[in-house]
Parts: structure tokens; C-alpha cells; sequence
């Protein structure tokens, strides 16, 4: 077949079949179709869009085009009791989730494995936070990831090169096409990933809002809704929670600060909305971990594993596991220390009413704590700690967040980038809920 035909075809607006799909992914990851060629295809996908039998194609196609892990239950352990779970975020600022919930879930019998990337944007990826303690390995050969999850119940590492390559290039492309935002891409990127590793359950933590990857509620609804149906057409138990990217999540936006705030989370003192979602997002996976029979049993085991220190010890142990000599948990001034740090005063007075989430996110880049190429070296001590959010009142000269840096030059800059971020009201401001859906194959149950 010709690749040429295959863009006229989809131009059109017709399906394309699985060979073409297959022959698509198999000759771009190999070198064999150019660029410009695979720039068209995406394009013609992005305005004719895929159906979702072309969708789970692409994502299978892009799943085979390396190497594909076998983490289930099965495999992991004796205990059939439980099922394996992976979790996935869409990403926003201040997302730290994978550090709380990772152990959190495995202190309720529940094994994790998971594997995460690096960031290219506001902060850093889980990676680059774990990367913030001193010690800590992410590079598991998968015989030692698969053999600590099996003595662990839980392990966190880099992805490996050969996991969905074809995701890795066919994303550089995207990025630089305009064409990222089209849905079937979006899902067949994240699931090639997620099925590749194996697990017999996922949960998605899909982001709307101005600091998420899609803006409008209605298009993480969409992107939750397809991704499900791919899971559950791989016999994948999954769940979505679609949840506000409207303010950062939590208070700390940076590498080491968020792992410090993780770290009090795990300790049961962190901030009210990301225990919350914490919370929301632990019962979901132990519900699809088979460690409960409803969401709300679900939801009080994760809440006592929270409560009782078990979550805590359980992340010491995979520190311990994974290189961390000293006990860094008990001291987050082992952390990296900005050798700036500087109090960010409001000039207004009323209820803070919107937070723009790229925006502060931004202007902790500009501190240092992400990359504006894949090549810059992240200040892992670089961040912002919020100290007002939405709805809370603020008085003229109260302080709004603190700001981290090893690069003073670099602070003027990034206060003016966070106070433009921040309106404010003389009435009241009704805080956020922060989870607005939850979708499975059932179909979508919007909360109250």
C-alpha cells in the first residue's frame, strides 16, 4: 500500500482499516515515512477525527510498537484477592498525586505499579520531584520493578524507552502540528502506555480547567468517556475521575516543595483539596483492586491507611527500596533548599476569585522549577508555595505565596507573571469542587 493513499483516504473522511493504521505506525516508528507525511495524517485525523474502532487501533498499533509488560495479579503475586492497578493524571500545576497515592493504595493490599515520565512545561514530571530526594533510583530494569512490586506491593520508575516508542514520536510531531488537542490522539497516547504495562485495572485522573490540557468540561468529559470504552474494550477495569484545573492543586507548585507537601499529606496534614482528591482517587483504585465490595468501604479503608500512619511507612519502605539511604521522610530539610526565597505580598484587598493555573505555573518555570526545552536542567529546589486560594479573603499586604529560587535574577519576573494570574472580588467566592464526574463503562455520574 501507499501512505499517500492512506492520507487521501482519511482527507476524506473516511475509516482507515487496521493494516493501514498498523502500516501507519510500524513504518513512521521505523523511519520509513517522513515526517511532513505523517504531519498530514495527523492533521486530516485532527479535522476528520476517528471512530472508536479506529481508535483503539492506533492505540494497539502504537502499544505493540515496543515492549509490552505482563504487571497483573497474575504475575505480581499469589494473592488473587486483589488486582493490579496503574493511575494516570493528564497533568496541571501542582499535581503530586502519584507520591501520595502509589503507597496509600498499596498500604490497603492493593499491588502499584507504575511507571512515569519527566516534564516539559510548568514543573517537573514525577520523575524529576522524585528525583529531588537525594538517593532516590528511577531507573528499574523491568525484573527488579516487577520483582518489587511482588515484595513491595508497590514501585515507582522511569518508563522505559522501548514502552509505546511510537507514542514518543508520534508526540514530538503532534506537539509542533497543532494537533494535540484531537481526542483519539489524546487517548490512544495515554492507553498505548497504560495497556502496555499490563495491569489489570486503571484509574484516570482526567484535568479540565485553565490549567489542564483541555479547557472546557465538556471535551475531559469526551476524553475521559473514550478512554474508558478503550479500557474496557482491552477487558481493562477503569474508571476517570474528571476533576478542576481551575487553581494549582494543593499549595506547593516545584519539584522538592511538592514532594514536601506530599510527604504531609502522607502524614495526614496536607491541604484540605488535594487530600480530597487523594482520597477520591485511592477508593477508586482499591475498588478496582477488588479490597472492597463498594466505593464507600473503598473510601474508609483509604481514609484509615491515611490516618493510621500505614501510608506513611509503606512510602518510607519504597524509598528504602529504592535507593534512599537516609531517612529523608522524617526531615524535608534534606530536600533541596532555595537560597532565595522571598514573600509575595497582595497589593488588593477582597476574595481571591480566580487563580490562573498556566499562568502561576509559568511563573514557577520562570524560577526554575520546569523546562522550557527538554533540554534545560530543572532547580529542584525552585517553586511556589501558595498561602491564599480561591475564595479564601485576602488583605491588602496579607501574603500570597512565597517563591523558591537558586536564580534571585529571576524573581521579578516571575512575581509579576503570578500577581497578573490573581483577580479579585468584593463578594464572597464559593470554593471550587474539585471533582465534577466520574465515568465508567456504566456511563457518567456528575457530582452534586
Amino acid at each position: 500500500m501507499r501512505f499517500y493513499d492512506i492520507i487521501a483516504k482519511k482527507r476524506d473522511g473516511h475509516e482507515l482499516s487496521s493494516s493501514e493504521i498498523n502500516y501507519f505506525i510500524k513504518n513512521y516508528s521505523s523511519g520509513n515515512i517522513p515526517d511532513y507525511q505523517a504531519s498530514a495524517l495527523l492533521m486530516a485525523i485532527y479535522i476528520q477525527k476517528m471512530s472508536t474502532r479506529e481508535t483503539f487501533d492506533l492505540t494497539y498499533a502504537m502499544m505493540n510498537s515496543g515492549d509490552c509488560l505482563n504487571m497483573n495479579a497474575q504475575t505480581i503475586s499469589n494473592d488473587k484477592t486483589s488486582k493490579t492497578v496503574d493511575k494516570h493524571s493528564t497533568g496541571g500545576v501542582g499535581d503530586t498525586t502519584t507520591l501520595v497515592l502509589c503507597p496509600l493504595v498499596a498500604a490497603c493490599g492493593v499491588p502499584v505499579a507504575k511507571m512515569a515520565g519527566r516534564g516539559l512545561g510548568h514543573t517537573g514530571g514525577t520523575i524529576d520531584k522524585l528525583e529531588s530526594i537525594p538517593g532516590f533510583q528511577t531507573d528499574l530494569p523491568p525484573d527488579l520493578f516487577l520483582k518489587q512490586v511482588r515484595e513491595l506491593g508497590v514501585a515507582v520508575c522511569s518508563q522505559s524507552a522501548n514502552l509505546a516508542p511510537a507514542d514518543k514520536l508520534l508526540y514530538g510531531l503532534r506537539d509542533v502540528t497543532a494537533t494535540v488537542g484531537d481526542i483519539s490522539l489524546a487517548t490512544a497516547s495515554i492507553m498505548s502506555k497504560k495497556l502496555a504495562l499490563g495491569c489489570d485495572a486503571i484509574v484516570l485522573d482526567v484535568k479540565y480547567g485553565n490549567g489542564a490540557f483541555f479547557e472546557a468540561l465538556d471535551d475531559a468529559l469526551e476524553l475521559a468517556k473514550k478512554m474508558v470504552e478503550i479500557g474496557e474494550y482491552a477487558k481493562k477495569r477503569t474508571i476517570a475521575v474528571v476533576t478542576d484545573m481551575n487553581q494549582p492543586l494543593g499549595n506547593a507548585i516545584g519539584n522538592a516543595l511538592e514532594v514536601k507537601e506530599a510527604m504531609e499529606t502522607l502524614q495526614n496534614n496536607g491541604p484540605e483539596d488535594f487530600t480530597e482528591l487523594i482520597l477520591a482517587l485511592g477508593a477508586n483504585m482499591v475498588l478496582l483492586g477488588e479490597k472492597a465490595t463498594s466505593y464507600e468501604e473503598a473510601y474508609k479503608l483509604v481514609q484509615s491507611k491515611l490516618e493510621d500512619g500505614s501510608a506513611f511507612h509503606k512510602f518510607k519502605n519504597l524509598l528504602q527500596y529504592q535507593g534512599v539511604k537516609e531517612d529523608i521522610a522524617q526531615g524535608s530539610n534534606k530536600l533541596p533548599i532555595a537560597t532565595s526565597i522571598v514573600d509575595i505580598q497582595s497589593a488588593n484587598s477582597g476574595y481571591l476569585h480566580t487563580i490562573q493555573s498556566d499562568q502561576v505555573g509559568m511563573s514557577a518555570m520562570i524560577l526554575g522549577a520546569g523546562r522550557e526545552k527538554k533540554e534545560d536542567i530543572i532547580d529542584l529546589a525552585a517553586g511556589i508555595v501558595l498561602h491564599k486560594k480561591r475564595g479564601d479573603f485576602v488583605n491588602c499586604g496579607d501574603t500570597l505565596a512565597t517563591m523558591h529560587t537558586c536564580n534571585e535574577n529571576r524573581i521579578q519576573l516571575a512575581k509579576a507573571r503570578f500577581l497578573n494570574a490573581l483577580t479579585f472580588s468584593d463578594e464572597p467566592v464559593p470554593k471550587n469542587t474539585l471533582v465534577k464526574a466520574i465515568v465508567t463503562k456504566e456511563g457518567v455520574k456528575v457530582m452534586p
